[in-house]
């Protein structure tokens, strides 16, 4: 059972640091209460939603940010989703990103924009790559026979 209990230490510190680091808020937390023994994937499956949709929402963004003339009202309904998509599983970076990214929009800064893009670019591929070992170290901790440790914020 040791290598449950150093998993289990792990998994505290990765998710102490995600929440420290700025990457995660109160709202994962929420989302995390609402999993329970009827519905063990609840999280997982969530965020795998977000990362479909994300990735859409990226495309469609740099699509439409590339056009002759930007249409700064669409590309802001773009980030205003993922604002919206961010926000609701916790992504506290991404959400932030997208907020500045709204005002580059309002000010029809197509260069903003474009910057902002790649921020956003960036932030939701690490809080992808930091929720995906998240999991992997719940799945481990699971197939050693342990269980997930509550996090408190």
């Amino acid at each position: 059972m040791e290598i449950v209990g150093q998993l289990q230490k792990q998994f505290v510190d990765f998710s102490t640091s995600l929440y420290g680091e700025g990457f995660l808020d109160e709202q994962y937390l929420q989302l995390q209460k609402l999993q329970d023994e009827s519905n063990p994937d609840f999280v997982c499956e969530v965020v795998s939603l977000f990362f479909d949709d994300s990735e859409k929402l990226l495309n469609n963004l740099a699509t439409a940010l590339q056009q002759q003339v930007v249409d700064f009202k669409q590309v802001d309904a773009h980030v205003h989703q993922f604002k919206g998509s961010s926000s609701s599983i916790g992504a506290q970076r991404v959400k932030n990103m997208c907020v500045a990214f709204r005002n580059f929009c309002e000010e029809k800064n197509l260069d903003g924009c474009l910057r902002c893009l790649q921020q956003l670019n960036h932030e939701y591929f690490l809080v992808k790559n930091k929720l995906e070992t998240l999991f992997r170290l719940e799945r481990q901790i699971v197939e050693a026979g342990g269980t997930v440790p509550v996090i408190v914020a």
